[in-house]
Formats: structure tokens, sequence, C-alpha cells
């Protein structure tokens, strides 16, 4: 490490916080796989998103909710559920402190304002508006109508009878939104001497790790019905916070610490198989509709749901980036561009799926079918207008940086 690159190694508080071989060596190298784990984790959504037009759980209460449902969408969505946004938040901290370590904060700062921010404020209306479109049309011309889709169409035929319209809503780019408050937190908290926790947290032994960690999430999501909502209100959630906020965190810490994620590496098939065995509890007791606002849980209940998201979301996130390093830490071309194209394709995916998903809904196709089109459908489009419109543009230096 040279000494401009040490220089830049100290929080505004001059507490020095890489010295560790693990953030030197992260600085000195590009991270394969926590690049290609976040690209997944974003795909990994919109296969999520394609599929909840046909979840049982759902039906009531997703726009293109279609007429053919299967439970194997609950089953598989609801537990990738528990751990992608999780994966995402950690790998987020992670880089985070990479950026602060490379660049400083002011670098950090204005790095940030230009990938996150400022995507956010341009696409968030353009989406919004993206959505809207094919709903007034759909609310026209779809024949097997999704609940929601029947009662907004009610609500235009009858508005004195409309039910409240519901608050603006951030979509499917509410973690942006709460990544923004994330970086001026990790601004704001970085005056404080955090080194006495770091050497606290750093003594802790995995196993203990894996038991402390979760207890430690429970504050945030007792907060919130289960499965967990998205935070996609324009006031700030703080169950949020104390949930993806704490992965941020740890991953943050992650970065300065030696060889964290090695004391996992025989680990990770019990931690698998724990969390299969807890979501096969969770699954039991979350319920079958999702009714918004959401009805009140028996206590116990509730606190088993808990227990249940908080340790399937820390086990998983950490078999992920165990197998993730073990796999997918080698340069590959195919794997690059998928990194590239994912920012992209996961903010436009919303719109276009519900657009394609309410052509399908008069259609008598089963639910695969239905699925494979309206996700293949949308990838398509997705690779085709990053490779047309965004990855040699200004949009794509905006979202990923100047190609060399």
């Amino acid at each position: 490490m040279d000494s401009t690159a040490e220089s830049r190694l100290h929080e505004p508080s001059g507490t020095p916080l890489v010295a560790t071989q693990s953030a030197e060596k992260a600085l000195q190298q590009r991270l394969h796989y926590l690049d290609n784990l976040r690209a997944l984790a974003m795909i990994a959504g919109v296969f999520f998103h394609a599929a909840l037009a046909y979840s049982p759980m759902l039906n009531t209460y997703w726009l293109s909710a279609d007429s053919q449902q299967s439970p194997l969408v609950d089953v598989v969505g609801f537990f990738m559920h528990l751990f992608r946004m999780p994966l995402f938040f950690l790998i987020a901290g992670f880089f985070a402190a990479y950026l602060v370590a490379k660049r400083g904060m002011k670098g950090f700062i204005g790095n940030r304002a230009k990938r996150v921010l400022l995507p956010f404020v341009i696409f968030m209306p353009l989406c919004l508006w993206a959505v809207a479109a094919p709903l007034l049309a759909a609310v026209h011309t779809v024949e097997n109508k999704s609940p929601v889709l029947l009662m907004i169409a009610n609500a235009l035929a009858n508005p004195a009878d409309a039910p409240p319209q519901p608050p603006p809503t951030t979509m499917h780019l509410w973690f942006l939104y709460v990544l923004v408050f994330l970086y001026f937190l990790t601004w704001a908290l970085s005056y404080l001497d955090w080194s006495w926790v770091c050497k606290k947290f750093n003594a802790i032994k995995p196993l203990v790790f894996v038991v402390f960690a979760p207890l430690m999430l429970l504050p945030g999501l007792l907060l919130v019905s289960s499965p967990l909502p998205a935070p996609d209100s324009f006031l700030p959630q703080l169950w949020a916070f104390g949930f993806f906020g704490l992965f941020f965190a740890a991953g943050y810490w992650i970065f300065h610490r030696d060889n964290f994620l090695e004391q996992f590496n025989a680990y990770w098939v019990y931690l698998l198989l724990g969390s299969l065995l807890l979501y096969a509890i969770y699954f039991h007791f979350i319920p079958e509709k999702i009714i918004v606002p959401a009805p009140p849980t028996e206590f116990t209940t509730h606190i088993v749901l808990k227990l249940c998201e908080a340790f399937v979301a820390v086990c998983m996130t950490l078999v992920c980036l165990v197998l993730g390093k073990r796999f997918l830490n080698t340069p590959s071309r195919s794997m690059r561009f998928m990194a590239d194209s994912s920012y992209w394709i996961y903010i436009i995916h919303v719109p276009l799926l519900f657009a394609l998903q309410y052509q399908l809904m008069d259609q008598e196709w089963n639910w695969l079918s239905k699925f494979v089109v309206s996700l293949g459908l949308t990838l398509i489009i997705g690779v085709a207008s990053y490779v047309l419109l965004v990855r040699w543009t200004p949009i794509g230096w905006m979202l990923n940086g100047k190609k060399k």
C-alpha cells in the first residue's frame, strides 16, 4: 500500500480503520465474488417479482395477480425473500467501507450521490409513470382482473365510493432510498471512535456470532408483520434500519475483519440445513393470504416467526458468502456483464413485468408458462436496452462508471 492510499485509510475522527490484511487485500484486488453475488441478488429480485403474480399468498395484494397460481411459488419465493436483500445490504456495507478506505469520506459521498441518489431521483418518477400507464390501460382491457385491478376499476367507475388513495411509495426502488440514509449515517457516525466496538466484535467466535447476530435483529423485526413487507414508504421505516441497516453495518465491519468468512467454511452445510428446518417452521406459521393492514398475530407465534426470519437471514447470508467466495471469485466475462447490467435491469423490471403480465392474464396458459414468458421477455428487453441505450451512454456512466 502506498503512502497516499494509506493516508486515506482514516475516518474523520482520526481513528485508523484499515489496519487489517483483508482490508489491504480488498483495496488491491477486485473481489469478483462480491460483484457477482450482488448481481445475483438483484437478478433474483426479478425472478421473485415475476413469480408473485402466481402466488396464492399475494393474490389479493399484487397488481398483476393471475388466476393461475401455485403454492410452489410461495414456498420457494418467500425462502429467497428472507436473505436476498440482507445479502445485498451486507455487500453494500462492505463496498461502502471499501470506498471510504480508497477515496476518503468526501470521495465516498460524491460517488454514492452519483451512483445511488441521482438514479433514484431520475428513475423514481419515470418508474411511477411506467407502472401507472399500463395499469390504467389494463383496468379497461383485462377481463380476468386481479382483486386489486377490480378494486381500481370499481373506484374509477364510482369515485364517490372509492377507498382512500394509498400514500406515495418508492416501489421497488426502496433499497436506493434506504441506502441514501445509510450512507448519510455512515458519514455522521464516522466522527465517533468505534475501535472499542470493533475489538469486541472481532473477539466473537463464529458460532457465537451465529447466535448473537440474529438476536440483534429481533427489535427491528418485531415492529413489522410476517412475511417481511418492503419498506417502500417515503417516511423512513425504523424497522428497516434495525434490520437492513445492521446487515449494512456488518458488511462495513467485515471489510476491516481478517478472515471472517474463512471461519464459516466448515459450517456452511449445517447453516444451510438449519435454515431449511427453520424455514419449514416459518412457512407453517405465516398467513395463507397477505392482508394489508396485517391483522394482529398471537404473541408467541409472532416471536417464533421473527426468530426464524432473523436466523434464516443471517445463516443464509453467510452460506451465500462462503459459497460465493468458493465458486464465484474468478474473472468471467459473462458474470462481469451480468454484474454491470443487473442494476439497469432491476430498475426497469417491475414496470415491464406488470405490462407483460397484464397481457397474459386472459390467456388460458398454466402459471409456469406465463411465468417463463413474462420473466424471459423482461430479461431480454432488459439486456437489449442495456446494450443499446445504457452501457456506453451517460446513463451507464451514472450507474456503473465509464467503461475502459
